[in-house]
């Protein structure tokens, strides 16, 4: 073959490999933005609704069902479906900022998931309001079922150490397990970094809704917690800042220090008992006064908010 029209040759083989490559990246990185497929959860949301409403008083089945919720895409380790709801800004004052609620990501933290329907309750009848809410009342549904409720999922695995928080995971995690807690199965941080269904849920949320700011509801610490760069609030309600430090593998940890989106802690006093209806509404208004005076400056860019839910349905 002549030497001109071999490298001819070569060139076009050259161009096609080229092509070929950049189609197959392409097509990774859009597998890699696309929804988790996940498992079809074992359980409608009517029945989900069904039986966290009996274990919980204070919420019942029909508050549960009329709560207007979803389920997320990843399900619990036994089926159960991360309920979930958006609540629009009730403004049309640019893009709204974007808050991030969830309880119940300790099975026996029972207060906390009751308080977050409570809260759903106020942002249904309030007239005004500007921010758009993702709201996950509970994030460890299997958990919360288990007879006695356990603070752990289904497989043993404390949720709020499951996180990816540092390059040597296993080496922090297990290692601070076995120092600090002796090895109490209350905290495992489970086998991996988001080796739970759960955990991995809420790490997708996070990387989809974009949240300007994350609240977490626990007990029974009776404090206000903050993990983040910006300014601390100093108490909502009774609940007075008492600022307890990061841990390996948990969502403070992760999204606080790593993602740097202010992670606020709201430890109620007791894991069962629900404040009252008048402590109830100070932490609230307290927060949203925060919320109000604090959210950042700037919109987050017009393309983080485009391809994710509601405009996506």
């Amino acid at each position: 073959m002549p030497a001109s029209k071999r490298a001819r040759y070569l060139l076009r083989k050259t161009a096609r490999l080229s092509a070929g490559f950049f189609l197959c990246l392409s097509g990774v990185l859009h597998a890699a933005e696309a929804p988790p497929a996940g498992p079809v959860p074992l359980a409608s949301v009517q029945r989900a609704c069904e039986l966290l409403g009996s274990h919980l008083q204070s919420v019942g089945i029909e508050t549960c069902l009329n709560a207007g919720l979803s389920a997320g895409p990843i399900p619990s380790v036994r089926g159960q479906p991360l309920l979930y709801r958006d609540f629009l800004p009730k403004t049309s004052q640019g893009i709204p900022h974007r808050v991030l609620m969830l309880g119940g990501i300790h099975g026996d933290e029972l207060s906390a998931v009751s308080l977050v329907f409570k809260w759903m309750q106020h942002l249904q009848d309030q007239r005004f309001q500007p921010f758009h809410w993702r709201v996950i009342p509970c994030l460890n549904p299997d958990g919360l079922l288990s007879d006695p409720a356990t603070r752990t999922n289904a497989h043993g695995v404390d949720l709020n150490r499951n996180f990816f928080t540092t390059s040597d995971w296993e080496a922090d995690a297990i290692g601070n397990w076995k120092r600090k807690t002796y090895s109490n199965p209350r905290y495992y941080p489970g086998p991996a970094p988001l080796s739970e269904p759960e955990s991995r849920s809420l790490t997708e949320t996070i990387r989809r809704f974009h949240p300007d700011i994350i609240i977490s509801v626990h007990a029974p610490f009776d404090v206000l917690d903050f993990d983040g760069s910006r300014k601390p609030p100093k108490h909502f309600g009774f609940l007075d800042l008492h600022q307890i430090g990061t841990y390996p593998g948990s969502l403070g940890n992760y999204a606080g220090i790593g993602l740097d989106i202010p992670v606020i802690t709201l430890e109620l006093p007791n894991a069962r008992l629900m404040p009252t209806p008048a402590q109830t509404q100070r932490i609230w208004d307290d927060m949203l006064t925060w919320l109000d005076r604090n959210m950042p400056r700037h919109d987050s860019p017009l393309y983080l908010r485009l391809n994710d839910h509601p405009w996506e349905e």
